[in-house]
């Protein structure tokens, strides 16, 4: 493993000019690693022109092909395919964190959710976010060419963010077009829940977690958060909380278990939270439902 722990050594083995010792812009062109993967001790972000057949980044036939964007926090592994440790086409952005100090990207840095993706769940780009990508990148090295002075570290981060802002707003295209995928998806999350549920974990008081529903999917936890998010408007809390009372409200209707029983069997605290919940949300009283 190729272990870069600064923008420098990161530059100096892919053989690209130091213009600032925090943040460089690294055109990939046949980088010739003998590794099999890099570790990047600061924030990466890749934009891939070309993927090999056996690329690591869930291109489908429902995605757009023109580029990929993966995007990787510090301490992050990368591999892009068997043969390949980085793409033979592309770009680097890399940026240490100690750029964003004192800026107001350092703040928000974490509300981009997707540099906690898996590799797997990459962003595929069109032909024209492609182009309004490449220009945010060609407005960074250009201001990398700028003398180094007091506003330097405040207008790169400023660019960088705005990057990310177009990465945020193709992220959630990329939701819409992938409609039918997520349709499945949402299937065997309900098919998890309904046997969650069944199972009787519930009435030990332990609730599924969105980390726990995540990985039953194969997805990340912070992918799947943000597709709960963009499909129900809902976190992934409250969408079970809805779930429950659904399930509450078919119990009840069956008539066949009292409001005692049911907030037992579905792990509320006590019936008086399950009464108050279930009265929020449904107009009338657990009984009065019944």
């Amino acid at each position: 493993m190729l272990d870069f722990k600064t923008v420098y050594e990161c530059n100096h083995c892919l053989g690209c000019k130091t213009l600032h010792p925090q943040v460089s812009i690294i055109n990939l062109a046949n980088p010739n690693l003998k590794q099999d993967t890099v570790k990047f001790e600061f924030y990466a972000v890749l934009l891939i022109e070309e993927c090999p057949d056996d690329c690591c980044c869930g291109r489908k036939h429902y995605d757009y092909s023109n580029a990929t964007m993966v995007f990787l926090a510090p301490g992050e592994i990368f591999r892009m395919s068997k043969s390949h440790p980085l793409p033979d086409k592309g770009y680097l952005l890399a940026f240490h964190p100690d750029l964003l100090f004192r800026t107001s990207l350092k703040n928000h840095i974490k509300n981009y959710t997707f540099f906690a993706y898996h590799k797997e769940e990459a962003l595929h780009l069109s032909q024209r976010e492609t182009t309004k990508i490449i220009c945010c990148l060609e407005n960074i090295e250009d201001e990398l060419r700028h003398t180094i002075d007091t506003y330097s570290s405040t207008i790169l981060s400023h660019h960088i963010e705005l990057l990310l802002d177009y990465c945020t707003r193709y992220y959630e295209r990329q939701f819409i077009t992938r409609e039918n995928k997520n349709k499945i998806i949402f299937e065997k999350m309900e098919r998890f829940l309904n046997q969650y549920i069944d199972s009787g974990k519930l009435r030990e008081g332990t609730l599924p977690t969105s980390e726990l529903c995540a990985e039953n999917l194969g997805l990340s936890t912070a992918y799947f958060n943000d597709l709960i998010k963009f499909e129900t408007g809902n976190t992934f809390q409250e969408y079970f909380q809805f779930k429950r009372l659904e399930t509450a409200r078919k119990m009840l209707l069956k008539g066949k278990d009292t409001p005692y029983s049911i907030a037992c069997q579905l792990g509320y605290s006590n019936i008086g939270y399950f009464n108050l919940i279930f009265k929020k949300i449904m107009g009338t009283s657990p009984i009065e439902y019944k």
